[in-house]
């Protein structure tokens, strides 16, 4: 298994459930181990009865065992604030309140909080050397892939930023110095050079992404869950990332042989009609359906997460995972 693991799906499958077990089964197996919620409904503190933040913390009574949960507001707040900082020392003092001005407004558009977010989960994942496995609970779906293309689409976009820039200051010293002092103008633009350092940041953590991680789709046995795994693994198969397997969640347990009445029936029903979607899965796609979960009466903690561990058929210690897709 990669270093990084991640476990993504539609809004309300039950991924945070399933990657706080998955956590918890490599910590038990000796590893230091990291669970990280990117996504904005955080439940890893309901889930181990322990408040988390945005610095990893030590799980109370499992040893090996760390968590945190990033705050997407306050990482938008944060890389706003970064931004114009570092802006701020390289524009004249007329520029400020425009550069200010258009930030703000550039922070208000799509897409920025995945960039916002991106740049805290490349620090997560920079800082982890203490850690044997981190595993992430990522958003629903649509957010999460955003966020893993990021890196391919802002590349793209920071080389066209960088060659209107060179390009504007390539005519303007021209025409104020010469050709030759606009050659070192462009080589010693403050702007230009923070800009390659983002694009190289972001071809790093692509590269982590595609060599050091391996992806899980949580889904329910229900045709819209079912469909939205489709999307996503079609998605992850574009981007390049390695799928490791599917993990249906929340089915529907089997009354008892002896049991009547409308309850047992309705349950006969409902588990027939899983197991014909659990089918389809099986046929339907390629990547190996690594758990079956069934739902439980009371909220998934304490010793039912320890349960919930014991049904996932996810390797555990490190090594390399042949791509699903």
């Amino acid at each position: 298994m990669q270093k990084f693991v991640f476990f993504g799906g539609k809004g309300g499958v039950g991924k945070t459930t399933v990657s706080s077990a998955y956590a918890l089964s490599c910590a038990r197996d000796g590893l230091e181990t990291l669970v990280v919620s990117t996504d904005p409904a955080h439940s890893t503190s309901d889930v181990f009865d322990q408040d988390f933040g945005d610095d990893p913390r030590p799980v109370a009574g499992h040893d090996g065992l760390f968590a945190m949960e990033i705050d997407p507001d306050e990482e938008v707040a944060e890389h706003l604030m970064e931004t114009k900082r570092a802006l701020a020392d390289q524009v004249s003092p007329a520029m400020v309140n425009e550069i200010d001005t258009q930030i703000e407004l550039a922070h208000k558009t799509p897409g920025a909080y995945e960039a916002a977010l991106f740049d805290r989960f490349i620090e997560v994942m920079d800082n982890s050397a203490e850690y044997d496995r981190v595993v992430f609970d990522t958003a629903p779906t649509g957010g999460a892939l955003r966020l893993l293309s990021l890196p391919q689409f802002l590349e793209d976009w920071i080389d066209r930023l960088v060659d209107k820039r060179t390009e504007s200051i390539d005519l303007f010293e021209r025409a104020a110095i010469g050709k030759r002092e606009a050659k070192r103008a462009v080589a010693e633009d403050p702007i230009i050079q923070r800009l390659q350092e983002r694009k190289e940041m972001f071809e790093r953590a692509g590269r982590v992404l595609r060599e050091e991680a391996t992806f899980f789709v949580v889904l329910n046995p229900d045709e819209l869950s079912i469909r939205e795994t489709d999307r996503a693994l079609s998605d992850l198969d574009e981007y390049g990332l390695r799928v490791g397997g599917l993990v249906v969640n929340r089915l529907t347990p089997e009354p008892d042989e002896d049991e009547s009445g409308r309850g047992a029936s309705y349950l006969r029903d409902r588990c027939a009609t899983e197991r014909e979607r659990v089918s389809s899965v099986r046929e339907g796609f390629s990547q190996p359906v690594v758990a079956m979960i069934e739902t439980r009466v009371e909220e998934v903690k304490g010793d039912l997460l320890e349960d919930v561990a014991a049904e996932l058929d996810i390797e555990v210690t490190p090594g390399p995972v042949t791509p699903g897709r």
